[in-house]
């Protein structure tokens, strides 16, 4: 199977998650782009959907899916997003596609976080994927600085703004052997948003897309 089928398999395993009558978190990117499509199939039996950025937002209204702002919506009964590394504690760095603040939001009000990937995206240890930290613009220097004394090396993402007028720096050389220790340092520094480090909120279901099928992780 290619990548994109394992990714497929997985965002479409994820539907036997979702209720009915209930509002669905959605995050942002190619697994989870996967896991609308599913969704559209169900979209009579749902309520609704909150949604983590602008482009999944866009693809939800698309296929008819509505989409609730965060702030109208008391809890979510499960939210279904993908990973760009996952260790086995089931915590995770997210962010590549720079949705890392609304995703983290998202994951903070849902009652149940299900994350969704294939085998590529299991590691021992966090840190190879360069960790993102979104920022305000005018802090980027001092956050960089900041990072630096933390053993990182941040790079600048350039041209990308995230959907809330933000900027990303990427921090690579982190060998990351505590998670929630360095996501709560980071989120520490003046002028950070908040980090792609999800380890004091990581996931409760793992669905694994694996040539054997899709393997079930769970705490």
């Amino acid at each position: 199977m290619t990548q994109d089928e394992l990714k497929k398999a997985v965002g479409w395993a994820a539907l036997e998650y979702v209720k009915p009558d209930t509002i669905v978190g959605v995050g942002t990117g190619s697994t989870a782009a996967h896991f609308i499509d599913a969704l559209g199939t169900i979209k009579d039996k749902i309520k609704g959907t909150v949604s983590s950025s602008e482009a999944s937002t866009e693809k939800l209204k698309s296929l008819g899916i509505p989409v609730f702002d965060c702030n109208d919506v008391d809890a979510l009964d499960v939210y279904v997003d993908g990973a760009d590394e996952i260790n086995g504690q089931m915590q995770m760095i997210k962010g590549g596609g720079a949705a890392l603040t609304r995703e983290k939001i998202i994951a903070a009000v849902a009652k149940k976080f299900i994350c969704i990937i294939d085998t590529s995206k299991q590691v021992d240890v966090l840190g190879k994927f360069p960790l993102p930290v979104e920022v305000i613009p005018m802090a980027r220097a001092h956050a960089a600085r900041e990072l630096v004394k933390l053993g990182g090396t941040p790079v600048y993402r350039e041209n990308v703004v995230t959907d809330n007028g933000n900027d990303i720096l990427d921090v690579h050389n982190f060998s990351i052997v505590d998670p929630i220790e360095l996501e709560n340092q980071i989120n520490g520094i003046a002028g950070v948003v908040t980090v792609g480090l999800f380890a004091n909120r990581g996931a409760n279901v793992v669905l694994v897309g694996t040539e054997n099928g899709v393997k079930i992780l769970a705490e």
